[in-house]
This record gives C-alpha cells, structure tokens and sequence, in this order.
C-alpha cells in the first residue's frame, strides 16, 4: 500500500467520526462480559477516554477457548486444502489494507503512536505478515522415510489445535499480525488477548476476519487485564500454546503458567538492551547518526529491539553526542499523533511516563550526564509525554544501561576497539538485536558472529523483511516472529507406521 498521510484535519475528523467495537469477539460475534464488567481505554495525548471496552476475565477465557476448540474440531478450517485457507487470509489481507485509515487512526489514539507511523510502518507490515502466512499455508510438508518393502512410513505435520496469542501495547496492529497470522495459516484455532491499553484495532481484525469468509470461532479476541484475562488464557488446560510478546517478567509466569497446567507450548520475546554501535573506521558518520537517532526514539522508543545502548568508539564520541544532538532538534517532532508531521507522539500511559521520569532520575543520580532532554516537554502537561532524552558519559554497569526503559531514553557508551565493544555488547541479560557500523567487513562479521544476540545489522538497523526471523538470545526469549520458522512453530508432527501385506 502507498501511505497517503493527508491533514491533521482529516485525521481528526476520521477520529470523531469511527465507532470502535468494544464487546468481547467469541464464536464469530461481540458479546458482552460474562459479569458485565468495562474498563476504560484512554489516549495518551490529552488523558481523554477513548471507549469503554468488555473486561474479559476466566469465565469469558473459557467461552472464548470452547468456541475455538469447537471450531477447531468441527469447522473445516484444519482440514480444507491449504489453499482454500490462503484464500480467506488474503481476503482478510485485502479487508485490512481497505481499513487501513481506521486501523491508523485507532493506534494512534490508543496508545500515541504517531499517524505517520502507522501509514508507512505498522499498517504495511501487517499486510506484509498476513499476506507471506498465507502464502507459505501450502509450503507446510511432511516427509516419507526410508524403509523396508514391508512397510511405509510418513509423518504429517499438522496444526496444534488452540493458541493463545498474548500481544503488547506499543504495536498493537502489527504484534497481533505477527501472532494470529502463523497459527491461523497452519490451521489452528486462535485466543488473541490483546494488552488492556490498546484493544480496539484487535477487535476490528476480529470483525474482519469473519467477513473474510473465516468460521466463526477460529479467531477471538478477548480484551482484558493480564492478571485476569491473560493469565486464565496461559493457565487453561485446553489450550495448546502460548505465544507472547511483552515484558521477562511475565514472560517467566507463562512458562510457570504451562508447567502448572497441561505442558503447553510456549514461545516468549521479552525485550531487550540492544547495543548500537558505531566503530572510527564508519564509512558514513552521518548516517548512522542519523539511524541511531531512530533506532532510539522511533516509536517514541517503546520498542523492544530499540538501539538504547548506543555504542561508540572513544576517538569519535565528542563528534558523535554532538552529531545526536543536532540531528535530534532538527528531526525530532513532539506533537499531536494525528498530525503527519509529528515523529514523536506520547508514551502510552502516565504510569509508563513516570516510570521513564523515573529513569531518568536515576541515571542523573548515577552521574551520567544529560545531554539533552529529560522533562516533560512544555505545553504538554496533559497527557503522558516525555522528550526525547539522551545521556552521555553512561558506564554499562549503570541501570540506564543494564535495565529496559522502553521509552525516548539513549545511552551512550565509550569504547576502545572492536574487543571491548563486543565485551560491552554482551553484558547484558538481554539477547535480542545489535547494529555495527564499520568499513571493515571483517570487523563486522566477527562482531556479528560474536554477539550474543537474535538479529544483527551491519551498516544498518532495523532493516529487513519478512523472510527474517525476529527473536533473541538469553532472557528475550526463544520465540521467533515473521519468517517461515513461525508458521511452523504452529505444528506438530506425527509419525504414521503401515505395516504392507
């Protein structure tokens, strides 16, 4: 699709005019709570209240996961040719890109994410995700082996039957994308238990889906808290994975979760402390600035393989904090997230603004200097924002840059050769993405085989497509997004022996 960013006045016109679903989706339908119950969804830009959502919480979970094992076992959507399935998820595709201004303004209200974003990054990717699931529905094989004349042996691979996808806030559109899209194309039935602070467009792709000619019950959606709604969906014995994104902490729960239950399946991508780093010998100063000043505040830096750690070789870190902050002020745009030209829009709740004040705080106490930022920016009182932040002089044992802020916060980290980067790299219990700039294809190719990471980009960040596995290393998580490997996560195999008369 080709963004067309238009007004802010259009934007804010299509804003008032939509009316988001706000009942939980079970069995192809809205329905209310089983005990009534509603929360609040609030835009983070002016504290103003959104929509009143159906608070989902163990009794809805175990309506949502009936519907969908009954539609696992009952609707042809397992065991129709892959191809029949591929069709209805393009369709699906078709109807989301046909929504796209909808879906772009609900992200953006729900939890600040700039308009601009969502047009050219967010809403593309998730077609890009549902429409490479669909293709690949028909690339799922099994195998034969080698045996005696007496005998055939096969083994199929077949999908798992119910998953329960728990999705985070900072890309609600595209996280949901990344979850649903393998398990439906491998023919699984699906929960999706989208964060409590961004639930809308998650209900619309269950709308949606239904009129792409899905069957009902194949994909819910059930809003609600985490330590209700989510943790009755990781607890429930008839579900047969677990697939989440979000913070380590609750990542650990979902393992503990399926070890006290029925020993289901789970994948985890639980953040990081991503080290960008920037070697003398960089053929292109100026651009990886310019990447790093994104790969850190896009997003508002509520992304998980944010560059926080900014890595950067002693003989040019006056010339690089100097190069940062320049290109800060001349790019960096703090405003309304329904305006085009806006870059940075706010964080996606007050608790997570004073959490990031809260850091903040910290690294001045740590006695890191503050080059630039660190406040609330002016005029923006109401509403959960803070500038764009950076710090310098940062030693890698302090906790601004040992633990995840996931907010517009940079670290930046001197180092002497190519040895103590990697060192500095891999410090850190985190493992999911690193950058290197360097002339020297050699220096990037043992520094990319020597850390201890998920993804690494040369001369780059953040770049790729959907042929690229998305996950880390140590406490990220095993999971892994995008790419062939996650469709085929979403199956099992079984081995079928005949014996020949």
């Amino acid at each position: 699709m080709s963004a067309d960013l238009k007004t802010t006045e259009y934007w804010t016109a299509l804003a008032r005019s939509l009316r988001p679903d706000t009942g939980l989706f079970i069995d192809g339908a809205f329905v209310d709570a089983a005990d009534g119950r509603r929360f609040e969804t609030i835009n983070p830009a002016d504290d103003s209240v959104l929509a009143t959502v159906a608070r989902g919480g163990a009794i809805d979970i175990d309506r949502a996961v009936a519907s969908a094992r009954r539609a696992f076992r009952t609707a042809p959507w397992a065991r129709i040719a892959p191809r029949a399935r591929m069709a209805v998820l393009y369709r699906f595709a078709d109807l989301i890109e046909a929504h796209a201004e909808a879906f772009a303004v609900l992200d953006a209200q729900d939890m600040g994410k700039p308009i601009a974003e969502m047009l050219t990054i967010d809403v593309p990717g998730s077609l890009a995700c549902f429409r490479f699931m669909a293709e690949a529905a028909d690339k799922i094989t099994g195998m034969t082996t080698a045996t005696g004349e007496d005998a055939l042996h096969y083994i199929l691979r077949q999908p798992l039957g119910v998953v329960g996808c728990i999705v985070p806030w900072n890309y609600p559109l595209m996280m949901a994308a990344w979850k649903i899209a393998p398990a439906l194309a491998a023919g699984n039935a699906v929960v999706l238990k989208p964060a409590e602070q961004s639930p809308l467009s998650a209900l619309l792709l269950g709308r949606l889906f239904v009129e792409a000619g899905g069957p009902p019950g194949i994909l819910n959606v059930v809003p609600g808290y985490g330590e209700e709604a989510g943790q009755a969906l990781a607890r429930h014995m008839d579900v047969d994975k677990i697939a989440f994104t979000g913070s380590g902490e609750v990542g650990g729960l979902m393992m503990v979760y399926a070890g006290q239950s029925n020993l289901k399946h789970v994948s985890t991508e639980c953040g990081g402390k991503s080290p960008h780093v920037i070697m003398a010998d960089v053929e292109d100063l100026e651009a990886a600035v310019n990447t790093a000043v994104a790969g850190i505040y896009g997003n508002q830096g509520e992304v998980c393989s944010a560059g926080s750690r900014i890595l950067v070789e002693r003989a040019i870190l006056g010339d690089v904090v100097e190069a940062f902050t320049a290109r800060t002020r001349a790019t960096v745009r703090i405003g309304n997230p329904l305006d085009p030209a806006t870059t940075l829009g706010p964080l996606v709740t007050r608790s997570h603004q004073k959490r990031v004040l809260s850091y903040i705080d910290i690294g001045r106490d740590e006695g890191a200097r503050l080059a630039f930022g660190g406040a609330v920016p002016a005029g923006h009182n109401s509403g959960a924002w803070v500038e764009p932040t950076l710090f310098a002089d940062v030693g890698n044992g302090m906790r601004i840059a040992r633990e995840e802020i996931f907010g517009p916060v940079g670290a930046v980290i001197g180092f002497d050769g190519p040895d103590e980067a990697l060192r500095i790299a891999n410090d850190t219990v985190y493992g999911l993405a690193a950058g290197v700039w360097t002339r020297d294809l050699g220096k990037a190719h043992r520094f990319a085989a020597g850390v201890e990471c998920g993804m690494v980009w040369v001369n780059g960040y953040m770049n790729g497509d959907m042929t690229q596995p998305w996950g880390g290393w140590k406490q990220t998580g095993n999971g892994r997004d995008k790419c062939f490997d996650a469709i085929v996560a979403h199956t099992q195999t079984k081995s079928v022996w005949v014996t020949l008369g």
